[in-house]
C-alpha cells in the first residue's frame, strides 16, 4: 500500500495547504469539491501542485510534519523542482 503527501494551492504561488492520505485520489476529489470542511474549503485551496510516495504511513506523516514546519519559501522550492508552471496535477494522477 502506498501512502502520499500532497500539496494543494489556490492558485500559483496562492495559498498552501500540505495533506496526507493513503488514497490521494480520493482525498484531492473531496478538497476540489468542497467536502472537507475547514482551512481548504474556506480559502479555496483545490488545485494539486505536489505529491510524493511513501511506503510507510510512518514515514509519511513524518515527511507531511517536515514539510509544514519549513518556511513557505522551502515549499515553493520543493513544488517549483517538480512543477516549475504550477499546473494543476488532478488529470495526471486520474489516468
Amino acid at each position: 500500500m502506498s501512502y502520499w503527501v500532497y500539496i494543494l494551492a489556490s492558485a500559483p504561488r496562492g495559498t498552501l495547504y500540505v495533506g496526507v492520505t493513503n488514497d490521494l485520489i480520493r482525498r484531492v476529489y473531496e478538497h476540489r469539491e468542497g467536502f472537507v470542511a475547514g482551512f481548504t474549503k474556506k480559502y479555496g485551496v483545490k488545485m494539486l501542485v505536489y505529491f510524493e510516495a511513501h511506503d510507510s504511513i510512518i514515514a509519511a506523516i513524518q515527511r507531511e510534519k517536515n514539510i509544514k514546519h519549513w518556511s513557505r519559501d522551502w515549499k515553493v522550492q520543493l513544488i517549483l523542482r517538480d512543477n516549475p508552471q504550477w499546473r494543476d496535477l488532478w488529470d495526471e494522477i486520474c489516468q
